[in-house]
């Protein structure tokens, strides 16, 4: 009787699942066919990018974005449903919308892009045709070197990687469509900004790069509020030694070739989240 009894709570806890995948390849089935399979590529990229910052605790609740340029239209771009966590982003939600901020595919009932990422990644994919990606994030430390008067230092080779090539924009509170110009006449042509009192953004050719900076950039900043805290003095490398580690880094540079700027990892990264949970696919 106990046998029988388990076997059938077994089919019970059973049904639920099976229905809820059942829903999620509906769902990811309808999306797909809906675009090209370039952009259902970007989608599931993407997706990824937003469980990884989760994965690697660079999230904060709902807030801040990834997106990333539709691919053979110049002019838009995909984000977040403002509403989910990281945790929860699959290829099917995101929000396909134009530099102009009209949302032209939102599969989503309830949920619409987030104003402050539209401003800040509409400026961006506006300005520079060679960016497909861009991040901003509110990581402790992050926020914590954006409201130091010295900035991201040069003091670890990790960190030396930033010698050179690092933005800065002084907060002018909640971020408006006014702002944009000023915002992307001082990222210039680099691929990392520090939003003063704010926050971190990151630019990239591709998602694995972009992440790839966004990664090292916060290890960074978790390195110097370390090294600050520890109330001793601290040895600086000479500027030549700093020099050569940042070509190092640069294209041309021997870290460069290898790493590939995040293409080289990025296979690994996205078999641990398949691993993890693949539903960031659907």
């Amino acid at each position: 009787m106990a046998l029988s009894i388990k076997k059938k709570s077994k089919a019970k806890a059973a049904k639920p699942a099976a229905k809820r995948k059942s829903v999620q390849k509906a769902a990811r089935t309808s999306v797909r066919a809906q675009v090209s399979a370039a952009e259902w590529e970007a989608r599931v990229n993407l997706a990824a990018a937003y469980r990884l910052m989760d994965l690697y605790e660079m999230t904060d609740h709902i807030s801040n974005h990834i997106s990333v340029r539709v691919p053979a239209a110049h002019n838009e771009f995909l984000i977040n449903p403002y509403g989910l966590l990281y945790k929860q982003m699959t290829a099917s939600c995101m929000i396909r919308i134009d530099l102009d901020g009209n949302e032209l595919f939102n599969p989503n009932d309830g949920y619409e892009h987030n104003q402050s990422g539209y401003v800040i990644h509409s400026a961006i994919h506006a300005a520079r045709p060679d960016v497909d990606c861009v991040i901003h994030a509110h990581t402790l430390s992050g926020m914590a070197v954006s409201a130091m008067q010295c900035g991201l230092l040069p003091q670890v080779q990790m960190s030396m990687r930033w010698a050179h090539g690092v933005s800065y924009h002084d907060y002018e509170s909640i971020v408006d469509v006014d702002e944009r110009a000023q915002l992307v006449r001082e990222l210039g042509n680099n691929d990392v900004m520090i939003l003063r009192n704010h926050g971190l953004l990151t630019c990239g050719r591709t998602i694995a790069e972009c992440f790839y900076n966004m990664f090292w950039l916060k290890r960074s900043c978790d390195l110097q509020v370390m090294l600050m805290s520890c109330n001793t003095a601290l040895i600086k490398p000479s500027e030549a030694v700093i020099e050569k580690t940042w070509k190092a880094y640069e294209p041309g540079g021997r870290r460069h070739a290898q790493q590939k700027r995040g293409l080289l990892e990025w296979p690994s990264l996205l078999a641990e989240l398949d691993r993890i949970d693949p539903s960031f696919r659907d």
